[in-house]
């Protein structure tokens, strides 16, 4: 026999009250309105899903505080907002990470590489951003809007030779770093989204966030991120 709307809605709710209080090392000494408050600090989808959550609890307490016998709930949840609490709560046990979302081989180039070498591949294989490295080290990511730069610094040049010109050349005129961030594989989706959404906010705009293992720039690129492959997913 299939479950009614409301015991498929508190089996969710119940489960996600327990993640966020195990959050924040909790068990049944705050209300579920108290766990949200402090669970937003550790979680992005807690953080997206704030107000459908706070009204989820108003509607947990119509549904059980009102109950007058075991069978009986005085409100019956539609299906769709079933659905988005069993949405929300699989976030939270099964978060789908970047890792599993966007793992990747990534080429690089190395900072000696000449421009027209890298052009060829660019052209070949539909490259939106270049990492750069000089042997294993990460140098930066070079990106149209630093070609642009560097095209308008050198536009008074008679001759600019692409056999010449090197990655070195170029990364002189990318914003100091200023256009990525390197997250971990193991960071939720909903993290990335809301990264490249504060640095919109705060003046910082990132055109893409580099994964690795543990987030670190000394390790192998196991993927890249743009603002529009988050789109895609939703």
């Amino acid at each position: 026999m299939d479950k009614q709307n409301s015991e498929r809605f508190l089996i969710a709710f119940n489960k996600i009250e327990k993640i966020m209080k195990g959050m924040v090392d909790q068990n049944g000494h705050i209300s579920f309105f108290k766990a949200i408050e402090l669970s937003k600090k550790e979680h992005a989808a807690i953080r997206k899903y704030e107000d459908e959550l706070r009204e989820f609890g108003d509607l947990r307490n119509a549904i059980v505080h009102h109950r007058t016998e075991v069978e009986y709930v005085i409100a019956e949840p539609h299906t769709e907002i079933v659905e988005l609490i069993e949405h929300i709560e699989k976030l939270l046990s099964q978060p789908v990470t970047v890792g599993t979302s966007f793992a990747r081989e990534v080429h690089t180039f190395q900072s000696n590489d000449t421009l027209s070498e890298v052009l060829r591949k660019v052209r070949d294989k539909k490259f939106k951003h270049i990492p750069i490295y000089k042997k294993d080290e990460f140098m930066g990511l070079l990106t149209a809007s630093g070609i642009m730069r560097w095209l308008a610094a050198t536009v008074e040049e008679e001759t600019i030779s692409r056999e010449i010109t090197t990655m070195d050349d170029i990364l002189k005129y990318e914003r100091n770093g200023n256009t990525y961030r390197f997250i971990a594989s193991n960071t939720p989706v909903y993290e990335a989204e809301e990264i490249f959404k504060n640095s919109v906010l705060s003046g910082h705009k990132l055109e893409a966030l580099l994964i690795t293992r543990n987030g670190r720039k000394d390790e192998t690129l196991t993927g890249i991120i743009t603002p529009i492959d988050l789109i895609q997913i939703e």
